[in-house]
């Protein structure tokens, strides 16, 4: 049986960009098996765009909740046996779900599937990829050996995937019912939700489907709330990865060391962001746990660059 896609939108004041995801959907190679989009409260017009396309598109609407709350809504009204998201700003490459399908029929055993994508910026300039730009990547792009695909399952690649990704909410496919069992995307935090989910997903993992081509496109805003707003948004981050350093304790040791190593990430990008405010005490406090969480030279570094300013 072909697998059947279930493609999530959730959307917040999306007036602008929204129609445009939506027609990546429908351009689509591999059609989806339906089109969701979940208005989370929107005081624009995004609930009009959304209707325009009557049957096409399933809206489902709700108070403003946040963007997990917005994916699990979809998630839960959704018919297909496979789910997939996209962001109201982004939009997919037009082979993105005939890329996961074929390997889906193909290898019956893979858990979920992601792959590569592109940065631009609010002009549609190029400024990367996600596989290049990556350890993890880059990694299994040197497996890959030029070909398209590739299987990640060892624990190195595990560890490193779960400690810097590449492959962002709109590249993954996950089965309906592991989405389910998993509880879907943890709600009550405001940035990193998506890695909160995905280490969740990992960690019940052993084969995971990589398409080392461009899957889609994420947009990087200039006046995004994490540019806005540094150090909220990096202490909203560790704040995110304390819960999944409570949970990984009973995770594989791959993915509890790529929770680390993340962890430690997070608390020093907390530490540069106070630092530049000129809050040098409350950096260097910000780094000092992880002496203790993943003891070693890198750790002590990252405390002595605090120090230093």
């Amino acid at each position: 049986m072909n697998p059947r896609f279930s493609v999530i939108i959730p959307a917040f004041n999306a007036a602008a960009t929204l129609s445009r995801a939506i027609e990546s959907v429908r351009a689509q190679s591999w059609p989806a098996h339906e089109i969701i989009v979940v208005d989370d409260g929107s005081t624009d017009a995004t609930v009009e765009i959304a209707r325009q396309y009557g049957d096409v598109v399933r809206l489902v609407q709700q108070d403003n909740s946040g963007v997990s709350v917005a994916r699990n809504a979809g998630a839960a009204v959704a018919t297909g046996d496979w789910l997939a998201f996209l962001d109201a700003d982004d939009w997919y490459a037009v082979d993105r779900i005939k890329l996961h399908a074929e390997r889906i029929t193909q290898d019956v055993a893979l858990n979920f599937l992601t792959g590569d994508y592109e940065y631009r910026d609010e002009a549609d300039g190029l400024l990367g990829t996600s596989m290049a730009q990556h350890e993890s990547g880059r990694m299994l792009l040197a497996k890959a050996k030029g070909e398209p695909y590739v299987v990640m399952e060892s624990s190195v690649e595990i560890a490193a995937f779960v400690a810097d990704h590449f492959g962002d909410t709109h590249t993954l496919s996950v089965p309906r019912a592991r989405f389910v069992e998993l509880g879907g995307y943890p709600t009550g935090f405001k940035v990193c939700e998506d890695v909160h989910f995905l280490t969740r997903l990992v960690a019940k993992s052993e084969r995971i489907g990589v398409i080392c081509k461009s899957l889609g496109v994420y947009v990087i805003h200039g006046g995004s709330a994490t540019r806005r707003h540094p150090i909220a948004a990096q202490r909203e981050n560790v704040r995110t990865l304390k819960d999944l350093v409570r949970l990984a304790e009973n995770f594989p040791f791959p993915v509890r060391q790529g929770v680390a190593v993340r962890m430690q990430g997070a608390r020093y990008n907390l530490g540069c962001a106070l630092n530049k405010s000129g809050q040098r005490v409350a950096a260097i406090n910000a780094v000092l746990p992880s002496l203790a969480g993943r003891p070693g030279w890198k750790s002590l570094r990252n405390v002595l660059s605090m120090l230093k300013g």
